[in-house]
């Protein structure tokens, strides 16, 4: 029988600092215009979100001298790009060890053969992945990948390069981690756009194995559509007071012209009415929107990633994973399903899976 890889088990994690309605405060509290503020209000009480986690703790005023509980982030001298990475240098790792840790409970750590990371947040040398494996007790003989800076997507380029290894080394077992601290890169703005983005993100980590053994979710297919003519639509920029989002409200349209056009290519000789699950990055209420019409979904279809987006926001390549995670919780045998994320570019990386009995 040809081999196949599935995803075995997810794990997740999230830092315990609750800050959704903290952070809408502060991001109100920079508009001085009533009215922009009170558009800002009605715009993200509409997005969907009750729930958001930071790798720091905020102040107890959303409105004070400093947004920050230690006082790093002082209004008019937020830090910069170095000391951003210096806070994801020590709470990444801590983050990514508690998803791992829930993963690995029980499992012979010493069979980890693979590791791939991906993060678009933080970078360091010697980096996330050599904490991971110092930390969790892995062989030190793993081979490391990391999938840097490609932004919400990336968790589905890592279980295509996780098929890959599976398939060519059935023995293997890959491990992925999806590490992301998004709020470390909060700003001082009075641009509406930015502030609304910004609305949107939160803090978290999943962790998956993947291998040969046949049970879980099975990775079938892969296919990428990029819509160059929207590139510029949705960016990722290193500043020098930190990484600069860019996330124009023109990208629900765009995402809904791409998969209307690429959803042939995507599901193959199915319709969307022939699949029965569906793992969509939450990037937003109205990216979900903008998907389910494009798909002609039913109301209910997208339920699992709206539940992520209400819980925990958008926590970029992470998201996509807490959702799928979800699904392995309860499924029925041989569900088929589509995971779609969509990042910089504009791209959206897709994959085609089902699901396969129990451990």
């Amino acid at each position: 029988m040809p081999v196949q890889a599935f995803i075995n088990r997810i794990a997740t994690a999230v830092p315990d600092h609750g800050v959704h309605e903290f952070f809408l405060q502060f991001a109100g509290s920079q508009l001085a215009d009533p009215r922009r503020r009170a558009i800002f209000d009605r715009m993200a009480d509409k997005g969907g979100i009750e729930h958001r986690y930071s790798c720091f703790a905020p102040a107890s005023d959303p409105e004070g001298l400093s947004v920050d509980l230690a006082g790093v982030f002082k209004r008019g001298a937020f830090p910069g790009t170095a000391k951003r990475m210096e806070m994801f240098a020590t709470a990444a790792p801590a983050l990514a060890e508690r998803a791992l840790e829930r993963l690995l409970e029980g499992e012979d750590r010493k069979g980890v053969t693979h590791l791939i990371v991906t993060t678009c947040t933080g970078f360091s040398a010697p980096g996330i992945d050599l904490e991971i494996i110092a930390r969790c007790n892995l062989p030190t003989t793993v081979e490391r990948t990391i999938i840097g800076f490609m932004g919400c997507y990336a968790a589905i380029n890592a279980l295509k390069l996780a098929r890959h290894i599976v398939l060519s080394e059935p023995a293997a077992h890959v491990v992925i981690v999806c590490i992301e601290l998004c709020t470390l890169h909060l700003k001082e703005t009075a641009d509406l756009e930015k502030l609304l983005s910004f609305s949107l993100w939160g803090d978290g980590c999943a962790a998956a194995s993947v291998t040969a053994r046949p049970f879980g979710i099975g990775l079938d297919s892969f296919h990428a559509i990029v819509d160059a003519d929207a590139r510029d639509l949705m960016s990722w920029s290193v500043h020098d007071d930190g990484f600069d989002m860019v996330l124009s409200g023109q990208v629900p349209a765009a995402i809904q012209n791409a998969l209307g056009k690429g959803v042939g290519a995507i599901l193959g000789n199915r319709t969307a009415a022939n699949v029965d699950l569906w793992a969509v990055h939450p990037g937003g209420r109205s990216i979900l929107d903008a998907v389910e019409r494009a798909l002609d979904l039913p109301p209910d279809a997208l339920l699992p990633s709206r539940d992520v987006l209400r819980e925990n926001g958008n926590m970029s390549s992470a998201t996509v994973m807490f959702v799928l995670e979800r699904m392995l919780r309860g499924f029925t045998d041989d569900d088929v399903g589509c995971a779609i994320a969509f990042g910089p570019g504009l791209t959206a990386e897709t994959m085609m899976f089902h699901t396969a009995g129990s451990a």
